[in-house]
């Protein structure tokens, strides 16, 4: 086993990766850049080294800086975390030059699975069910536009590199074609250091439901259930769930052994997801495999009491799996919200700044994955992921239950956050009843869901003190309370509803 692991990554994730080792005993490495020197990975971390000024390109992007760092420290193997060069073969192929452990899976199943053009046919090959279109990246424009009339409008150009809803646009016609192509193209050259793109035809409102595999590096490959991913704001995933309410026994082991079988077919081991896209049949058509591990993969873990990182480590360092296919069991449900610093009545802005305060929820059944602190400056160069809430239930009401009490104890202070918004989410009729899809965010956000952002406790007891004060000068003018009831009620009242005007419910999407 390894006695001591970089970290090549930041925030919540980088302190996850490392809570872990230390359960294990190995020691931790941090990298950081010059803006995230205070950051709470640095911090608890065991040794940390600066790589570079705050431009990811600079700093966290940039190969040679955190080898040297792993170097200097002595680092028998690296984690990368999620985004930033988690999906990169050059990087994995550079650890290995340099003599370092890659966490992670092979170069080869990477090259492979990291393209999605590569994926895709690599998938028509085998007569596995994938989203139609084309197979390879796009050489300019005109071909974008034959591919495109070929497939059908709506389509979507989406980057051959990466994931998280980054160089993705939906396209609806052939007037909307070039700025769309142009914008991927830039998103995806600037976010993964590739610009190329392909197209897929648009599925309405389809399921994102992926499948969690794991396998080890003596050939077995197991898959862990599935996550239902949803719920999404412009591509880009909020809320996630473990199990999905729409998937039932049959299609679960209908996606399951599909994915086990596109992972063998990569040569894959350690921690992956196959990403699917699923219609109101059930039928399920294959979107991507992400090749490391998850932002939501906390909800997986809950479910199946197994910690996945603690399990990529052990293949890293050539165990064997310590399960077999039939040992899976899942137990309960359980649901992520991802934690923002954004306004969500502001077009969800990012909020980038200082947190003057932070009380974080607890309790029974309640997990929280954060990289930030109270008195920390979010900085504004990098994703405005603060943390995931995660939690746990005996089903899924229960788990909802469990997550609107959750977000009603977290409190943010200095920056806006997201947390408002899931609160209205968690009460919404479709969410309630399982009535999911890719869409639905966007349309209930089209109806108003954020017009107003109700008082949180703080500012309840900032408006209490205000009132309270009000009154004592009430009374200090002798100036009389409205007929049954006290000066400090009366002010309260009034101060509450000047500031906060009540609404009668919102709309369904």
């Amino acid at each position: 086993m390894f006695r001591k692991i970089l970290v090549a990554n930041r925030g919540e994730i980088a302190v996850r990766v490392m809570r872990t080792c230390r359960e294990m005993g190995i020691g931790t490495v941090a990298v950081y850049s010059e803006v995230d020197r205070k950051s709470l990975h640095v911090r608890y971390a065991d040794e940390a080294f600066c790589i570079g000024p705050a431009p990811s390109t600079e700093s966290y992007l940039h190969i040679e800086r955190i080898l040297d760092a792993a170097k200097r420290s002595g680092a028998e193997a690296i984690h990368p975390g999620y985004g930033f060069l988690a999906e990169n073969p050059e990087f994995a192929r550079a650890c290995a030059d340099a003599g370092v452990v890659f966490i992670g899976p092979p170069v080869a199943a990477m090259e492979l699975m990291g393209s999605k053009t590569s994926a895709r046919h690599a998938l028509l090959q085998a007569g596995l069910p994938v989203v139609p279109g084309t197979d390879r990246q796009l050489e300019g424009l005109e071909e974008t536009r034959r591919a495109a009339e070929g497939i059908g409008y709506p389509v979507m150009l989406k980057a051959s590199a990466g994931g998280g809803g980054k160089g993705l646009r939906l396209v609806h016609s052939a007037a909307e074609l070039e700025s769309a192509y142009n914008t991927a193209r830039s998103e995806a050259q600037n976010a993964f250091g590739d610009p190329a793109v392909y197209l897929e035809k648009y599925l309405d409102r389809p399921r994102h439901i992926e499948i969690q595999i794991l396998g080890d590096q003596h050939g077995r490959l197991i898959h862990l259930g599935e996550r239902e991913c949803s719920l999404q704001r412009r591509h880009q995933k909020l809320l996630e769930e473990c199990p999905s309410a729409f998937v039932d026994e049959e299609l679960r082991r209908r996606m399951g052994e599909t994915a086990v079988r596109i992972g063998k077919l990569a040569g894959y081991w350690n921690a992956g997801t196959v990403e699917f896209l699923v219609d109101r049949d059930r039928n399920f058509y294959f979107l991507e495999v992400n090749a490391r591990l998850q932002v939501e993969h906390p909800v997986t873990e809950l479910v199946l009491g197994i910690d996945l990182v603690k399990a990529q480590i052990q293949i890293a360092a050539g165990e064997r799996l310590a399960w077999q296919q039939e040992d899976v069991r899942m137990r309960g449900a359980a649901i992520e919200c991802r934690i923002y610093a954004e306004d969500p009545t502001n077009n969800f802005f990012p909020s980038p700044g200082y947190i003057t305060r932070l009380q974080v929820p607890a309790g029974p059944g309640v997990r929280r994955d954060s990289g930030v602190y109270e008195g920390w400056t979010v900085p504004l160069e990098y994703d405005p992921l603060l943390s995931k809430v995660s939690v746990w239930g005996t089903a899924r009401a229960e788990a909802i239950a469990r997550m609107r009490r959750a977000l009603g104890e977290y409190e943010v202070f200095g920056i806006k956050t997201n947390i408002p918004f899931f609160r209205r989410v968690l009460v919404h009729p479709d969410f309630t009843a399982g009535r999911l899809d890719t869409g639905l965010i966007d349309r209930v956000l089209a109806a108003g869901l954020m017009e107003e952002e109700p008082p949180s406790r703080e500012e309840e007891r900032v408006a209490a003190l205000a009132a309270a004060l009000h009154a004592g000068g009430r009374q200090e003018k002798k100036i009389p309370a409205p007929a049954g009831e006290s000066a400090w009620k009366s002010a309260g009242r009034d101060t509450m509803l000047n500031r906060w005007p009540r609404r009668e419910g919102w709309k369904s999407g």
